[in-house]
């Protein structure tokens, strides 16, 4: 298991979120993200029109995700 927050995963703040796989906690954050967004929270609104704008072709999200993939795996194990 492994605790990353939402900022380290490309959102806007430090509430934590933990899983086993990166792919758990990409789901984790984006529906973390959602949940702010429909709140109306405007740093979570920003961060997610920050995120559009930097994925603006399947590669670009493609790295995007790879990025933060290797920002799971080098996060250490939650002891």
């Amino acid at each position: 298991m492994k605790t990353m927050t939402c900022k380290q995963l490309g959102g806007a703040c430090n509430h934590p979120l933990s899983a086993n796989s990166f792919d758990e906690i990409a789901m984790l954050v984006s529906k973390h993200a959602r949940e702010m967004v429909a709140n109306g929270d405007q740093a979570h609104i920003a961060a997610m029109n920050e995120m559009r704008q930097q994925m603006t072709s399947p590669e670009a999200m493609q790295a995007w995700m790879a990025d933060k993939r290797r920002t799971f795996d080098a996060t250490p194990d939650d002891k």
